[in-house]
């Protein structure tokens, strides 16, 4: 299978003897929906800036599209959409406006705009001011700007992070819908794996800058199935006797002893 990202030996620490990234190797099949999951400060950020190039690495331990990064940028951020923590726009601009200005900057037809929009769901709220938009609306317009171009890979950290529940299943549908008819390769990084194992098709599970697991969903499944759990005690028949014993041993007790409560009611009632 072709993978659209490959990771092997990723290492990277901010001062010495303090590692962020230990070891990391990672396989990002074409076409996939891939989780990356793990805590806060478990080191998802900082790989995800590592593969966007905003953090250099040094090594050459990360392979986009069978490139090294070295290699790969700037030109390949044509074929990559990203987002990274919280995008900004002009909030007395319009929606409309502020992909426009993105497009203009990339040299993109205006026409880019309105596809994105479309896809997104926000073509009719297009001419809403920014500072009206809800949390959601500006998560899906984030979105559209990473979609301007038609990028062959999204690369999107925590964008469920801070939606509500509707919030959150709009964007899963969303993105579900440009793997299944756009064709496009996303790695989405999150905390929430009950919200995010509804959508990818394969994880890696992060902490403390380590791989604890990697692969698909049903690998994930078949490693915490148990299909059944049988407890066994052999000879039990020797045992039912005193088992039985004991348990009428500490039935009769407990009537002993209720009885004995009740009669020192009475005798101070008296």
């Amino acid at each position: 299978m072709e993978n659209v990202i490959q990771i092997q030996n990723l290492n990277f620490e901010f001062s010495r003897n303090k590692p962020i990234l230990k070891n990391i190797n990672l396989s990002v099949p074409k076409g996939s929906i891939f989780g990356f999951l793990g805590a806060n400060g478990a080191g998802k950020s900082t790989t995800m800036k590592m593969l966007i190039g905003s953090i250099p690495d040094e090594n050459n331990a990360i392979s986009i599209f069978n490139e090294k990064l070295s290699t790969l940028y700037p030109e390949g951020f044509n074929k990559i959409g990203s987002l990274i923590d919280t995008a900004a726009f002009y909030d007395h601009l319009s929606g409309w406006d502020n992909l426009l200005i993105i497009s203009k900057l990339r040299n993109l037809p205006s026409s880019e705009c309105e596809r994105v929009l479309h896809l997104v769901g926000l073509w009719e709220s297009r001419n809403m001011k920014m500072k009206r938009y809800s949390l959601g609306m500006k998560q899906r317009l984030s979105i559209a700007m990473t979609l301007l171009g038609k990028p062959d890979l999204l690369i999107l950290d925590e964008p469920v992070n801070g939606l509500d529940p509707n919030g959150m299943l709009e964007m899963r549908e969303l993105l579900i819908k440009l793997n299944k008819e756009e064709g496009v390769t996303i790695f989405i990084s999150s905390h929430l794996l009950q919200e995010i194992e509804k959508m990818i098709t394969h994880l890696a599970i992060i902490s403390h800058g380590e791989i604890r697991f990697t692969g698909s969903i049903q690998d994930l499944n078949e490693l915490y199935r148990y299909n059944h759990i049988r407890i066994g005690l052999n000879n039990a028949s020797a045992f039912i006797p005193k088992f039985l014993k004991a348990i009428h041993r500490k039935y009769w007790m407990k009537i002993l002893l209720k009885l004995r409560q009740n009669l020192k009611k009475i005798l101070l009632a008296s």
